[in-house]
């Protein structure tokens, strides 16, 4: 099976009707479950976010990882059903637009729009961290910069080309979690019924010791862990380039689910199972350094911190190359002024990509490397939540009005995904609410996106009525 199959050259679908300009289907169903499963990048979540969910409680993050695969399921019935029916390179804003209504649409294009665009510095930042390990003394903001031109350079090209290249990438990031894997489940110094049955957490005070950690405390991190599986509906942003789209779009983002939580899961209970003093784990600055080194040796550890750099790098490659085409759908759709509109929806004569947005999300992204951490964290952290709400309502209104009745993937025992997912969200967005530093902040900032999204809609959009709904459909 190859990542890609035999289809017209990228130049002569290239040419198309002034104000409809289209992508060409140069990509079959393992290339787009590459690109989707860099930009989820599993390496990068259990070097950045499991020793955080960790930290937060202890060995209970086994618990915390399954039931965020749980609730992951959820949504990717979802996703699959949604992406299925309109499998375009808008995602979600093409998808609320034409289930929920145009209003919905454009504020999900809104809290997309800003979350893409900043979460590929945030994942950029990262670049610095691991490479440090041969290079001392790097900048990380320059390094994060330099990392996502550098990726955006790469993007520009054949959508073929990238598919292969974050499948190399992809398959050194799962070399090291399998690494990973193996020191601690060939080497165990606790059962995996020690974390399901007895979970422990640090205890409070200046003695190293752990406590029992109570569930309030695991559906905490439960909310961090969901966070960590996303992306894999990233998938539906290739829609109008991956062949046999409705079938093919629904089936990786099922599959890209799956590989996802065991891709995390099983390193993360690992890391528990074979770390050999869980109070020096909980209390270490680096945890994977820690683990690693103290189950190996630093040579390992400098290896594996080269693959996550290069999962790093593969990640912003891949999240740019989604946010490329939602931005390029945009310009497609009329959402801004003519001139900017025309200039993003161009697709390269050559390449058959949106070089053009392409070009516009690398610049962007590269310039927020140099935003301080918080602003990116709390612009950050909740958006994805608000979406979510937004599709699994999608897929409720898109089998009362009939807007997705012609879907390929039809969710089993529906409504029961959309309808937990909804329970799921709800219990995120008070979690964040109880955080003061970063959670309720960022619900704040999420609302004014929103807002400031709704209003550009109401006083510009449908006032002019520019704003068209475009896509491989209207071809």
């Amino acid at each position: 099976m190859t990542a890609s199959g035999t289809s017209p050259s990228p130049s002569a679908e290239a040419v198309e009707p002034a104000g409809h300009p289209r992508l060409h289907r140069g990509l079959r169903m393992l290339g787009t479950l590459f690109i989707t499963l860099s930009a989820i990048t599993p390496a990068s979540s259990v070097f950045i976010i499991s020793p955080g969910v960790i930290g937060q409680a202890g060995t209970g993050a086994f618990w915390a990882f399954a039931v965020a695969g749980v609730v992951g399921v959820f949504m990717a019935l979802v996703y699959a059903e949604l992406s299925s029916a309109f499998p375009l390179s808008g995602g979600e804003y093409a998808i609320t637009a034409r289930a929920l209504g145009r209003l919905p649409g454009f504020v999900v294009l809104g809290l997309i729009l800003v979350t893409q665009l900043l979460i590929v510095a945030v994942i950029a930042l990262g670049v610095g961290t691991y490479l440090s390990v041969l290079f001392p003394h790097l900048n990380a903001p320059v390094t994060a910069a330099v990392t996502t031109l550098l990726a955006t350079v790469l993007a520009v090209f054949d959508i073929k080309l990238n598919a292969w290249v974050t499948g190399i990438f992809l398959a050194i990031e799962m070399v090291a979690l399998i690494v990973v894997s193996a020191l601690g489940l060939l080497h165990p110094k606790r059962s995996l019924g020690d974390l399901v049955a007895h979970p422990v957490v640090a205890a409070a005070g200046s003695n190293p010791a752990v406590t029992a950690v109570g569930v309030g405390t695991i559906g905490a991190a439960t909310a961090v862990a969901i966070f960590a599986y996303n992306g894999y509906g990233s998938a539906v942003y290739f829609g109008e380039e991956t062949q046999d789209a409705p079938r093919s779009i629904a089936k990786t983002v099922l599959w890209a689910l799956g590989i996802t939580v065991f891709a995390e899961l099983i390193p993360t209970t690992a890391v528990l199972i074979g770390a050999p003093d869980l109070p020096s784990l909980f209390g270490a600055d680096n945890m994977m350094k820690y683990f690693i080194t103290a189950t190996s040796n630093s040579k390992v550890n400098d290896a594996i911190s080269l693959a996550v750099a290069v999962a790093i790098f593969n990640a912003v490659l891949a999240i740019i190359l989604v946010t490329a085409r939602m931005v390029f759908s945009t310009g497609r759709d009329s959402a801004w002024p003519a001139p900017v509109s025309k200039a993003l929806a161009a697709i390269h004569p050559k390449f058959g990509s949106p070089w053009i947005a392409t070009i516009f999300t690398g610049v962007v992204s590269a310039g927020f490397c140099f935003a301080d951490n918080t602003f990116l964290l709390v612009v950050t952290s909740t958006t994805i939540i608000a979406v979510y709400a937004a599709l699994a309502m999608s897929s409720i209104a898109g089998r009362r009005n009939g807007s997705t009745a012609h879907a390929a993937y039809r969710m089993p025992g529906w409504p029961v995904a959309p309808v937990l997912a909804l329970a799921a969200i709800a219990y995120v967005v008070y979690e964040n609410f109880q955080d003061p530093k970063v959670g309720r902040p960022s619900l704040w900032t999420t609302i004014g996106i929103a807002v400031v999204s709704a209003a550009y809609y109401l006083v510009a959009l449908r006032r002019r009525g520019t704003w068209e709904l475009k896509g491989a459909e209207d071809s």
